[in-house]
């Protein structure tokens, strides 16, 4: 009872073509079959805008250099050196 036979689907596909007319069917089934065609039209020319911007970022982050760290801070405590003479010094 709650399936759909081919009779159902028949009788469904009769009214129809006689609500909108064999020429209007024409029509709407074309005019779906061009947006189908302009969705994945747009989806590629993203897809491809997607792509070029990736590889121009990955190329503009290979030619920066990372920044070079330098050593001239000082630590508060000093370096290890003088951090032992300050412990040998104050053992004294």
């Amino acid at each position: 009872m709650g399936e759909f036979s081919i009779w159902h689907w028949l009788i469904v596909l009769l009214i129809v073509i006689m609500i909108f007319g064999t020429k209007k069917l024409k029509n709407m089934g074309s005019d779906l079959g061009e947006a189908v065609r302009g969705f994945k039209q747009g989806m590629k020319e993203t897809d491809a805008l997607a792509e070029k911007t990736a590889e121009t970022d990955a190329a503009a982050t290979a030619a920066t250099p990372p920044p070079q760290v330098t050593a001239s801070a000082k630590s508060p405590l000093g370096t290890r050196a003088e951090q032992a003479e300050d412990i040998a010094f104050k053992a004294k």
